[in-house]
């Protein structure tokens, strides 16, 4: 009886884990999409932070006709691995990554930048490799993370946005910086722009408009 205690537990918990990546949360859009034959120009691949973005001023992405894919919490493997139904498939002109805060956070546990970075370039490789235009964000500033206390991210970030940069650099990527025109004293997000010094609030996804339509040199 005991074995089969630990078996029914076991199963639960490969159940709870079954969509790791949360594939669901925009399938039926997705779909959508997909039937109706019209690509986007832009897919915005992220966290809650862009999942933010779109709730905050939708009007931003249908003007652009821009698509919203962030899912809150989620670190960069579980964008990795929904990268492919999430921006490949729908075969739009490019993709913006904006991604790296919930992995300093250690939201699915402790996790080298090193590793970070490697899954954010792993995305521009599959980005390129299927004709789709990639942009390159700077992680957010943060000093702090309310759901996960004393995790001094500041540093952490910059060490972050460094390797991104030069990697897009290198390779010929664009580069939207956030962080050096949204950042504090302490390297943290500006409180004109956010409420909890992590997620923008209007003003802050207006400060974030800016910056990407002028690198991207976009009306």
């Amino acid at each position: 009886m005991k074995f089969l205690s630990i078996a029914a537990i076991m199963f639960s918990v490969v159940l709870s884990g079954q969509d790791f990546a949360n594939y669901a949360k925009y399938e039926k859009q997705n779909q959508e999409i997909m039937s109706q034959n019209i690509a986007p120009n832009t897919v915005f691949m992220g966290d809650s932070i862009t999942e933010g973005w779109f709730s905050t001023d939708p009007l931003f992405f249908t003007k652009h006709n821009f698509v919203g894919r962030g899912i809150s919490g989620q670190v960069t493997s579980q964008m990795l691995l929904r990268f492919r139904q999430d921006v490949i498939n729908l075969k739009p002109k490019r993709v913006i990554i904006l991604a790296g805060t919930n992995d300093i956070a250690e939201n699915q546990g402790p996790i080298s930048l090193d590793k970070v970075f490697g899954n954010i370039v792993s995305m521009a490789e599959l980005a390129k490799a299927n004709n789709i235009k990639v942009v390159l964000c700077s992680v957010l500033p943060a000093y702090d993370f309310g759901w996960r206390k004393n995790m001094y991210p500041a540093q952490k970030v910059i060490e972050l946005n460094t390797m991104i940069e030069s990697y897009a650099r290198n390779h010929n990527i664009p580069y939207v910086d956030y962080h050096s025109a949204m950042k504090d004293s302490r390297n943290g997000l500006d409180k004109i722009y956010t409420e909890d010094e992590i997620h923008p609030t209007a003003k802050g996804y207006e400060k974030m408009e800016s910056i990407l339509l002028k690198r991207l040199d976009i009306k």
